[in-house]
């Protein structure tokens, strides 16, 4: 199972640079990044090339975060290719807790990744549906 970092960051000038500064010193890579404004605060969602040695980096220079499993299922790059994959999902009463995507190859693959209650269940069942569910060591080197 993959995992995503979500880092609480004090919503101020440079304090995003620090994150992403320290990510740099540690050759860690980001793939894909969610930002949520919660007033004072933010949260940033990362899915890293090591989220491990992040966390711990982060965690180092004082920055308050956790590591998250998220299920990372590859769909296609066209209209209806997330609307089918939800479409399962929702026929089995799973819900989407948190989740965002980013496009591997414009008009083709794209990778969906997202939080779920049961992300072990929901990974077989995608799975038997025959959608590809990402590997972690596969994800962290896209």
């Amino acid at each position: 199972m993959a995992e995503q970092l979500s880092v609480f960051i004090d919503n101020r000038p440079g304090r995003l640079n620090a994150v992403t500064g320290i990510l740099r010193d540690q050759q860690i890579t980001i793939r894909a990044m969610t930002i949520a404004d919660h007033r004072d605060y933010g949260v940033a969602k990362l899915l890293v090339s090591d989220p491990q040695q992040a966390h711990q980096a982060l965690t180092e220079h004082g920055f308050a975060c956790a590591l998250q499993p998220v299920l990372a299922v590859a769909i296609a790059d066209q209209p209806g290719g997330l609307h089918e994959l939800l479409e399962i999902l929702a026929a089995h009463q799973i819900n989407v807790l948190d989740a965002y995507g980013f496009v591997v190859v414009p008009g083709q693959q794209a990778i969906w990744c997202m939080a779920v209650a049961d992300p072990v269940e929901a990974a077989r069942l995608v799975a038997e549906q025959g959608w590809p569910v990402l590997e972690e060591s596969k994800l962290y080197r896209l």
